[in-house]
């Protein structure tokens, strides 16, 4: 590939001159090709030549991306709505450096009604279509989307399969649905098309808000049930009655408009900004969510929350008639136009000066702030488990640093199939793509100090050979999945394993601390092994608490391994190891021979006689008995 420099100089002044005066977009780049900007212009000629002109109180921001201007594209436009669309396809592309980004991507549930069909379905949505069915949403909440559509199935007994009906009427018999009483099965026909759509659209009018039916029958058919005597029934219904009641005080927030509406606010503190969006459907609000900003600028909110609206709703597919926001935005107009475009309707940016609307936007602005405050809140406390539990126990054991620690553990019952974990902590968090698993080969009966010889000697004989094989390709160990050595070495028990690691340690030159995790009577962690000490720690430090969480996940790994393996064990015959045994082969086998032992004493010329089995498997069989093979072990 020709090198950058080879490549023809850009001549910034030049450059400029040839800018044209139309809409478009311009992308700014530095020497390495990377994209620093993009931002549309109604006029690119006097847009892109004020970022080169001096002294006009940009902002250290910008001034730091000019000075790292190498040269500038630009895409000419017919409108500066293009130019919009175009920015923002940009950015989403290519997230450049001095963008304000939006940091969260998310998608959100819809409750689809597939009405188009002949038999309508229920169904969760991640996208929405334009397609013959009804959405519901969008929803902050995907479980609370799939407990509203399990509601609905149970209340209008709806269908849930994916026969295409009526062309599959009877071809096939009616599932659990139809038995536990939980779908009116179409598939069978027993409902016709007109009584199944009257449940169906009782559906779409609890969709719609309207609960007042579904309750008047449920409390009905409750009170009938109850003087039946069948209050098993009764319990069902007022189970039910109790599930709509719940989802319709959900609905405390209305407005008598009844507009789709999202409210939009922020808060920012320093170079950290939330913006806090509250959804409100037919009047009422159905969720919220919050959405971080990256790169921002310290004194421009309008300029965040418009950058904000761009990029979220050129991903979203739901467009509300109505944005409610915090501050005038500068392309109000324009950005109103290329809503009312992608939604097929006008739509409005309103700032509510007074009234209700103007505290729903307080609110969602208190929420921001509060979001913001108790994040990191949360990344504090996180950190005191993690990096500030590392450093406790760093401290503790007078060491420079513990930020990786591995810790071990065997498992076995009475000896049979003895396994090793091996579980790994970076920086008081779990790094399981590092976790390991050892089944012991060389140790039979119960003797958890060799087998955890035999695990440690593997574990660092392997991870020495890798460093070694990296270093050859120039490759860094410490990148290694074994090649990296521990800080801090955690031995499920006190001296007497915590020597048997120091001696493995020794045979092979390693020098790394051991420390034992020692537990009381009750198997619980007590303290730490050290040096021929157990060093005195509070039990109610975040270091003793991640110590104990390290061993209980030591622990936990190599019991699940166990029971694994275990399992495997009960359920697999000696025959599954043969080649070419199938099912078929194995049955004939057992109604041949009563017991395997039977069976290894066999000829290949007795073994051939069973119709069968041919000659081939025959002698695989004989082979398999009468061969000594080595174990077969693919953990390291």
């Amino acid at each position: 590939m020709p090198r950058k420099e080879e490549a023809p100089v850009f001549d910034v002044e030049e450059e400029l001159k040839k800018l044209p005066k139309q809409p478009g977009v311009y992308i700014m780049h530095d020497a390495d090709d990377v994209i620093l900007y993009v931002g549309k212009a109604v006029n690119l000629h006097n847009r892109v030549r004020s970022y080169f002109r001096k002294n006009i109180g940009r902002g250290p921001a910008i001034d730091q991306m000019v000075a790292q201007i190498a040269y500038f594209e630009y895409i000419v436009t017919d409108s500066e709505l293009e130019a919009l669309v175009l920015e923002n396809n940009l950015i989403k592309e290519h997230a450049p450096k001095y963008n304000t980004l939006l940091k969260d991507d998310k998608t959100y549930p819809y409750i689809k009604v597939t009405v188009g069909e002949d038999y309508p379905r229920v169904l969760f949505s991640r996208t929405m279509k334009k397609d013959r069915s009804r959405y519901f949403g969008p929803y902050s909440s995907a479980a609370a989307v799939k407990d509203t559509i399990d509601l609905l199935n149970k209340l209008y007994q709806l269908r849930t399969c994916n026969r295409t009906l009526p062309r599959d009427i009877g071809l096939e018999r009616p599932c659990l649905n139809y038995h536990i009483k939980q779908c009116l099965a179409p598939c069978q026909g027993y409902v016709s098309k007109e009584e199944y759509r009257r449940q169906v659209d009782g559906a779409l009018d609890f969709l719609g808000g309207n609960y007042s039916p579904i309750l008047k029958s449920l409390e009905q058919k409750m009170k009938d049930a109850a003087e039946a005597m069948d209050f098993e029934t009764a319990a069902e219904y007022r189970d039910l009655y109790n599930s709509v009641k719940s989802v319709a005080q959900k609905q405390k927030i209305s407005d008598n408009e009844g507009d789709d509406r999202d409210v939009i606010a922020l808060f920012q503190d320093g170079d950290e900004v939330v913006v806090q969006v509250f959804f409100v459907r037919d009047g009422k609000l159905i969720g919220r969510e919050h959405y971080y900003m990256t790169h921002v600028p310290e004194n421009n909110k309008p300029g965040i929350l418009q950058d904000f609206i761009k990029q979220f709703y050129a991903g979203t597919p739901f467009l509300p008639r109505e944005l409610m926001l915090q501050y005038e935005i500068e392309d109000a107009e324009l950005i109103g136009d290329w809503l009312s475009s992608r939604r097929g309707g006008k739509v409005y940016l309103r700032v509510p000066k007074a009234g209700s609307k103007e505290k729903l936007v307080e609110m969602a602005a208190e929420n921001a702030r509060l979001v913001l405050m108790n994040d990191r809140e949360k990344v504090r406390r996180e950190e005191g488990r993690t990096i500030g539990a590392v450093k406790e126990i760093a401290e503790l054991l007078h060491l420079s640093k513990a930020d990786r620690m591995e810790a071990f553990d065997i498992s076995n019952t009475n000896g049979f199939e003895n396994v090793a974990s091996m579980v790994v902590f970076e920086k008081g968090k779990p790094k399981r793509s590092d976790y390991r698993k050892f089944r012991i080969r060389s140790v039979t009966g119960p003797n958890d100090y060799e087998c955890m010889r035999e695990a440690l000697t593997r574990r660092f004989t392997h991870g020495i050979e890798e460093g070694r094989e990296r270093e050859e390709q120039n490759l860094d160990p410490e990148l290694g999945s074994f090649s990296r050595l521990p800080d801090l070495l955690l031995m499920d028990g006190g001296r007497g394993q915590v020597n048997i690691a120091l001696e493995v340690l020794e045979s092979l030159h390693l020098d790394i601390p051991v420390a034992g995790m020692v537990k009381d009577d009750f198997h619980r962690t007590r303290g730490i092994y050290f040096r021929n000490v157990e060093m005195p720690i509070d039990i109610h430090s975040e270091g003793f608490k991640l110590v104990t969480r390290i061993q209980d996940e030591a622990h936990r790994f190599a019991i699940e391994y166990h029971k694994s393996l275990r399992s495997k064990a009960q359920v697999r015959s000696v025959l599954d190891d043969i080649p070419g045994v199938g099912p078929a082969r194995r049955k004939a086998l057992m109604r041949t021979f009563p017991s395997i032992a039977d069976l290894a004493e066999a000829s290949v010329e007795e073994l051939a006689e069973i119709p069968e089995i041919p000659l081939q498997a025959a002698e695989n069989i004989h082979a398999f008995f009468h061969k000594k093979t080595e174990g077969r072990d693919s953990e390291n």
